[in-house]
């Protein structure tokens, strides 16, 4: 037998057992918290044309995506994201619709990082769009629809910290940056680089007090309060204007009580360059990165045809069960059925009782012993179950220590 067969490739795990019933309950609590708020199920295909994802639409850079080819030579790649699929769904399926359009997905996505960053290369998402509603209301909506979604979980250590593009992009324009040079700033910024990005800033002679404001955005976390401050150090339209969108998003967020789990960070940006407005981050403690990204993409379906804004977001379940795990907060996901043992002459009695449990939606599982001394010395770890029992020829059950 090869041995190499028994492991998977970097990057990729088995969950099983236990650990996949946490992650289905979990799954299901952010599903039905979701669901409350109107969205409905969308299933989109595990893989898309490359094209989907181009660097155009700004998505996962070229050398991050799994790619082949089918038969009739076209290059097709495994999605790394959501949000550009359900963008396409909505400007094939809902071209002449005007009224805001909901949906939430699940399902795996696929990054080929380098095996030094240590990420796992699939992880399962879980997330929601909001499609043809360009309002504050909106903003406010998605991000308090993922405090109460990661609340319901358990997880209560929360922050969504929240930046505004918009800002960000209105003083490189007054600055006279080029697209290249903006998204050369933009990764310099989203890494806290403040080297970096001065390097650049002074390789391209921005003017000085230019320069100031957008190194500031480097290492500068503004809350509430300093929003009006952050007012103050910009003149153009653009800057201006995003801040009064973050000032009435707060506003907002006090009439549905989640304002006190956001902050606001005008040097948040995202990968992701398909991201047009208001942008946010859920961070929790045991996880060293954000378990939710998100924001507004008021430009991408008009890739695909339909001129429409949207926002949405993603919580990668993964990184929900390993915060849940280091707060010792893993879910119990409660009574599991039975494990019946049975010998050759009490097989009759042990499926009548396997069956009553059935007909009463409690799971039963039948296991073969050659005598009644085996079912003691069976090893039971790793099983869902939670209660065992041997089962006598007579019908009655003997409680087995599980």
């Amino acid at each position: 037998m090869n041995k190499s067969l028994l492991h998977t490739p970097e990057g990729v795990r088995d969950v099983y057992g236990e650990e996949y019933a946490r992650k289905l309950f979990v799954e299901k609590k952010l599903h039905d918290t979701i669901h409350l708020y109107g969205y409905q199920d969308i299933q989109t295909p595990t893989f898309e044309f490359f094209d989907v994802y181009s660097k155009e639409i700004g998505t996962t850079p070229s050398s991050q995506l799994y790619k082949f080819f089918d038969k009739e030579g076209n290059t097709l790649a495994l999605r790394p994201d959501f949000t550009p699929s359900c963008a396409r769904c909505a400007a094939k399926y809902f071209m002449d619709e005007t009224a805001p359009l909901r949906f939430t997905y699940s399902g795996s996505t696929f990054t080929n990082t380098s095996n030094l960053q240590g990420k796992l290369k699939e992880v399962t998402q879980m997330g929601a769009e909001l499609m043809l509603e360009p309002s504050v209301e909106a903003d406010a909506e998605m991000i308090s629809l993922v405090v109460k979604a990661l609340k319901n979980c358990g997880l209560t250590d929360l922050q969504i910290t929240v930046g505004e593009v918009e800002y960000f992009k209105g003083i490189c324009a007054q600055a006279g940056l080029n697209e290249e040079v903006e998204l050369k700033l933009r990764d310099f910024i989203s890494a806290k680089n403040y080297f970096g990005a001065q390097e650049l800033l002074e390789e391209q002679k921005v003017r000085k007090d230019y320069a100031q404001v957008l190194l500031g955005l480097a290492d500068l976390v503004k809350g509430t309060q300093d929003l009006e401050s952050a007012k103050m150090q910009v003149d153009n339209e653009r800057s201006l204007q995003a801040i009064e969108r973050l000032e009435a998003l707060y506003e907002v967020l006090k009439k549905y009580g989640t304002e006190k789990y956001v902050s606001f960070d005008l040097g948040l940006l995202n990968q992701y360059n398909y991201y047009t407005g208001v942008i946010f981050k859920g961070y929790t403690y045991g996880v060293g990165d954000a378990i939710v990204t998100g924001g507004r993409y008021d430009k991408l379906l008009s890739y695909f045809g339909k001129n429409a804004p949207a926002i949405g977001f993603v919580v990668v379940v993964d990184d929900v069960l390993e915060a849940l795990s280091r707060q010792n907060k893993k879910p119990h996901t409660g009574l599991d059925g039975c494990l019946l043992f049975y010998t050759p002459d009490s097989y009759d009695a042990a499926l009548k009782k396997a069956n009553q449990l059935r007909l009463s939606g409690v799971s039963a599982e039948l296991i073969p012993v050659a005598c009644d001394q085996d079912c003691r010395r069976a090893d039971l770890r790793g099983r869902l179950r939670r209660e065992a029992m041997l089962i006598h020829a007579d019908g009655s059950c003997e409680q087995l220590k599980s």
